[in-house]
């Protein structure tokens, strides 16, 4: 007999659903029953655990109570008393619509398996069912197994298979869409939402048919597109055969934004092969218990992010100057951060954990997103492929290779492995590269390496003809609170720095002049680089005072642009890579490249 989970959210106004577990004990003396501390792909603990009450055990089928001992802060012991079954109770309230989610509302129920289904230790392996209880007139969106339809029942062949596949029931709006064939259902979910349906339906396809065209092939025999319409943002998950985001309801428009949410998707569905399958071998099967440690959090995100937009690009979904913009922007996170060379991406990996999910006030100093400037990385590295190779090899033949070594036969990758996949799937001696920007901390020079390509990278030049005003620059980051400018992180090497300006400093005035967090940008052009300024700020409820010297702020915008001269080698990669022909720049007055 599998191990058998039953909810009831018949009574979803109150936000808190009632389930059960059904257990053949085996003849186990105890059965521990454990809450997950952390969803896969999302690399922080999280005490899910909270929400969980009216916890009692009894005997199956008579139902004679049973004791149970709460172990340990997530862990409950039931003490079977030698019976062959035992029934698990309790109840959990979810009332919270974020990408890993337990939500229940008069509207639907969505579930992320990890947040209120706890795992019977030792038996993760074992295949489970799963019956649902759901107001009368709701329909159920998931890609685990049905086993029939009333009630509503579904199977998974292990609990890691459970929690890779959410389900929300309600009234979604569901359509199907086939790219090369498979079916990918899109179930939109949520009140409101300035979409065009058909419009969605066509771009999605086009970046499922884009990412298997890139890959050669696809593992799937179905899949769904969650898309939560909610008034805040939370960004997506990755499953193995589905995807869960998040959004405003209002993303849809304008074309920006759409495109925001193009990317997000286009960045969960390369998951399904890069992480869900691609994986460092402790990324599956997973210890749901503590933090699972890797040095390949880069390249599993970092380098997703960079295909999630490239993959735009091969869907003619970005222009080439849209692809291009795009990078620029993540440039500029990414340059605009002190702490960028502090780590290496490898411990920027590891550390995820403990540093990219709690940042607080010395973050920019010391570290960076792996996302960011994994992307960066991964973007330099392609174009490396490229050039040394003469548009051979790319960081797509790299990706290829693992998916046919280890994502296809589903085989983890060792933490050590990538370099050595790379340079057997390219022909080419990685070590410098690998030395310097994965294991190292150099500078990643983004302009020699877009040379490579037959462009230059830079700041983006102001309008000769109408150079804006240059503000002062302090070095800080702030927010308004309560009409006061608070200082939230105050950034390595700036004015702001070298005057003792804290976190948690109020500044109140600049020169005698009040500001505020709302006007305080403005405020700065009257302080022009150069400028001696004294700051009046509270400092813990103090009046202090403290003299500095305003400096330049970092470039607005960055821009790749064409190289007057490159090379057909050059403008070779800059073909292969971006997929349209390189144009040279355009004459002075002719507009923008």
């Amino acid at each position: 007999m599998p191990i058998r989970y039953r909810v009831d959210a018949t009574e979803p106004t109150t936000h808190r659903a009632r389930f059960s577990v059904e257990i053949p004990t085996g003849g186990a003396p105890t059965v521990d029953l454990v809450v997950p501390s952390w969803v896969p792909g999302s690399y922080h603990l999280v005490n899910y655990v909270r929400g969980f009450r009216d916890v009692k055990a009894r005997r199956s089928p008579d139902g004679a109570p049973l004791r149970v001992d709460r172990a340990e802060a997530s862990r409950w012991r039931v003490h079977t008393d030698g019976a062959a079954e035992i029934r698990f109770d309790y109840s959990v309230y979810g009332h919270e619509m974020v990408t890993e989610a337990f939500d229940l509302t008069d509207q639907h129920l969505f579930l992320n398996a990890a947040l209120a289904l706890p795992f019977v230790d030792g038996r993760i392996d074992e295949a489970v069912e799963l019956e649902l209880h759901l107001p009368r007139d709701w329909t159920v969106v998931t890609e685990l197994e049905e086993l029939r339809p009333h009630p509503p029942t579904y199977r998974a062949g292990s609990y890691d298979e459970l929690v890779d596949s959410p389900l929300d029931a309600g009234h979604p709006l569901v359509v199907t869409v086939r790219p090369q064939g498979i079916p990918h259902r899109i179930a939109l979910c949520g009140e409101g939402g300035n979409y065009e349906l058909h419009r969605i339906e066509q771009d999605l396809t086009r970046i499922a048919e884009a990412t298997m065209r890139l890959i050669g092939e696809s593992p799937l025999r179905a899949y769904t597109f969650f898309v939560h319409l909610n008034d805040v943002a939370d960004g997506g998950l990755e499953h193995a055969t589905s995807n869960s985001a998040v959004v405003a309801r209002t993303v849809f428009a304008p074309k920006e934004m759409y495109e925001r949410f193009l990317s997000l998707e286009s960045h969960e569905y390369f998951h399904l092969y890069n992480v869900k399958r691609i994986r460092p071998k402790v990324l599956g099967p997973f210890d749901y218990t503590r933090e699972n440690y890797t040095g390949l959090l880069w390249w599993m995100e970092g380098t997703t992010d960079y295909f999630s937009d490239l993959v735009l690009r091969r869907a003619d979904l970005y222009s080439p100057a849209r692809f291009l913009e795009e990078v620029a922007k993540m440039a500029k996170q990414l340059l605009a951060t002190p702490g960028r060379n502090v780590l290496s991406l490898e411990e920027l990996s590891r550390i995820a954990w403990v540093d990219y999910y709690q940042q607080y006030e010395a973050t920019p100093n010391q570290s960076v997103s792996y996302y960011v400037k994994g992307n960066l990385a991964s973007l330099c590295l392609d174009l490396e492929i490229r050039h040394r190779s003469g548009t051979r090899a790319s960081l797509e033949t790299v990706v290829r290779r693992l998916w046919t070594d280890y994502g296809k036969p589903g085989r983890g990758l060792e933490e050590e492995e990538l370099q050595a996949v790379a340079e057997r799937a390219t022909g080419l001696g990685l070590d410098e590269f690998f030395g310097r920007y994965i294991r190292g901390t150099t500078e990643l020079d983004l302009d020699a390496f877009a040379r490579r390509a037959g462009l230059s990278f830079g700041p983006k030049a102001p309008p000769a003809d109408d150079p804006p005003a240059v503000p002062g620059y302090l070095g800080i980051r702030h927010k308004d609170a309560d009409g006061f400018l608070r200082v939230t992180h105050v950034l390595a090497d700036t004015p702001a720095q070298r005057a003792g300006v804290s976190p948690g400093d109020e500044i109140v005035a600049v020169n005698g002049s009040k500001v505020a967090g709302p006007t305080f940008a403005k405020a700065m052009e009257g302080y022009p680089p150069g400028t001696e300024v004294e700051l009046t700020l509270f400092r813990r409820g103090f009046l202090r005072r403290v003299a500095t010297t305003t400096g330049t702020p970092p470039p607005e915008k960055y821009e790749f642009r064409p190289l007057p001269d490159a090379d057909e080698a050059a403008r070779a990669v800059y073909r292969s890579w971006i997929g349209a022909d390189w144009e040279p720049p355009k004459p002075t007055g002719a507009g923008g490249a």
